[in-house]
């Protein structure tokens, strides 16, 4: 990005939060019309989200492509209407709503909330009807814009895998009061770090879980979704006295964006970062067609991870998913300790959950099963 061009879109988001609407429309139909290409998603300006693109890629689809037709992104709203929604903290709503699904016999999908210095949230905890003797392992799950922890709970099936491995799985949720639509506040400064924002809010909400609950302090672990996939990886970073490792599916390495404009670079061309000071196991997965969050990313994200863990082991095996997407892992692995950071990288998909349920939002049912393989990958690791 050129220095006309930051500063540009950093006057733009003044004049944005502060109101005067017309002016930063005027700015940045200014700005769109001298190559601002690196800065907003393709074809952003209209409806485009800071989070938000997903595909439903449904294998039971019987409908055949129409070879001609191209299907033509939203065009209709105005840019001051785009200002107003970033300004509030989010943009247009997509992505249909999930029924639940029944529970087996003895289970539970409580309906808890947690409040604290930062604030509140709403949660759902599953405890499984197969409880194992002793601590159980504890995955917080962070869902993306627009989603629900019910919806994120089908898509992924974690709970299902929670009954065959005898763990806890809890789902934040993301209210519309924090962001518009629902997204975790990945790109901004006042949510980086620990001790802030929502980071503090999620291990405060962790540690709550820990004490009421028979949860496991040295097997627990984060994972989410695009910006729930982001806000992780600043939570794991932020947090490695809670968090033994962390799953990051079609997101961005932490620290990616410290604003809307570079919200929207990040997303497009992939960003850089600063990489962890302390060894946070990490599993990458991302869609090599993903247009909504650039691949880079995926690999910005491990190059983050593996700053802190020189001279490991790395090797690369290719497979092919039941459902038919081709995938590659790369995984880096100790000479004498479990892997420590695998990136998946699935050809031909797009910004959906991998292996997803397809009554669940935004997933991928041709892919590779990202739950149950980051669910192997997290049980390698325990602090301490």
């Amino acid at each position: 990005m050129n220095p006309d061009l930051t500063r540009g879109m950093a006057k733009a988001t003044e004049l944005t939060r502060s109101g005067k609407l017309a002016e930063a429309t005027a700015l940045i139909q200014s700005l769109l019309g001298h190559g601002t290409a690196d800065v907003a998603p393709p074809g952003a300006g209209a409806g485009d989200l800071i989070d938000g693109d997903f595909t439903r890629l449904d294998s039971a689809s019987t409908a055949p492509p129409k070879p001609a037709a191209k299907k033509a992104r939203p065009v209709g709203t105005p840019l001051a209407e785009t200002l107003r929604k970033i300004r509030a903290g989010g943009m247009p709503a997509r992505g249909p709503l999930a029924d639940p699904l029944p529970l087996p016999a003895g289970a539970q999908f409580l309906s808890l909330s947690y409040s604290g210095p930062q604030g509140s949230r709403d949660y759902r905890l599953y405890i499984p009807a197969k409880r194992p003797k002793g601590p159980m392992p504890l995955i917080v799950m962070l869902h993306g814009c627009t989603q629900t922890p019910e919806d994120f709970a089908i898509g992924t099936g974690m709970n299902a895998l929670a009954e065959d491995h005898g763990c806890l799985i809890a789902y934040p949720a993301q209210p519309s009061g924090a962001n518009a639509q629902k997204c975790w506040n990945w790109f901004r400064p006042e949510d980086q770090g620990r001790d802030r924002g929502e980071p503090a809010l999620i291990a405060g909400l962790t540690r709550e879980i820990q004490t009421a609950y028979p949860a496991d302090p040295a097997r627990t672990y984060i994972a989410g979704l695009s910006a729930g996939g982001a806000a992780a990886v600043q939570v794991a970073a932020a947090y490695p006295d809670i968090f033994a490792a962390v799953g990051v599916h079609s997101g961005l390495p932490g620290g990616g964006a410290r604003d809307i404009p570079s919200a929207f670079a990040a997303m497009r061309n992939g960003t850089s970062s600063t990489p962890h000071p302390v060894v946070v196991p990490t599993i990458v997965f991302h869609g090599s067609a993903d247009s909504t969050v650039n691949p880079r990313n995926g690999a910005e994200t491990m190059a983050q991870a593996l700053h802190a863990m020189p001279g490991l082991r790395r090797t690369t095996r290719q497979g092919t998913a039941p459902g038919g997407r081709r995938y590659r892992v790369t995984a880096h692995t100790h000479a004498e300790g479990p892997t420590l950071a695998e990136h998946w990288e699935i050809d031909g998909a797009g910004h959906a959950w991998a292996g997803g349920h397809p009554k669940g939002s935004f997933t991928d049912p041709k892919g590779p099963a990202a739950s149950a393989q980051m669910l192997r990958f997290f049980l390698q690791h325990s602090r301490g």
